[in-house]
């Protein structure tokens, strides 16, 4: 590991940096950034990261992969949502005696893609499944 650059902000590495423990002051935020590269964490035998008392945010300015090549992506939470997608509504209508509901199923494509498809009586994802092709 060769420092290029250090200062009260931190410290520029030129090429790859190998070490057991990377912390940050108390009570200030650790930054890992690589601003014209890209990042890469890797390890033999796994790498974690883990957040014991706040949040762990993930955020990107295209797309945000996660893959798994010989096994699962495992989501385990309370609550698992999807931001943006349309919310089911409930109105009841002056001129009909009917109360309207707008449902929607999530359907998933062979490629793994999610999309929502206007609830029946049973699942519309095949009658929709040509969205699939819009990849």
């Amino acid at each position: 590991m060769s420092l290029s650059q250090q200062s009260t902000e931190g410290a520029v590495f030129g090429h790859s940096v190998e070490t057991p423990h990377i912390r940050a002051e108390p009570s200030q935020d650790l930054k890992l950034e690589s601003p014209t590269r890209s990042l890469v964490m890797e390890a033999p035998r796994g790498v974690q990261i883990n957040a014991a008392a706040g949040d762990l945010k993930a955020t990107c300015r295209k797309e945000l992969h996660l893959q798994s090549t010989e096994g699962e992506i495992f989501l385990n939470a309370d609550t698992i949502r999807l931001g943006n997608l349309p919310v089911g509504s409930f109105s009841s209508s002056p001129s009909s005696s009917a109360p309207r509901q707008t449902i929607y199923e999530i359907c998933i494509c062979p490629n793994g893609k999610l999309y929502l498809s206007p609830a029946g009586a049973g699942s519309t994802c095949q009658s929709s499944s040509n969205i699939c092709l819009w990849s």
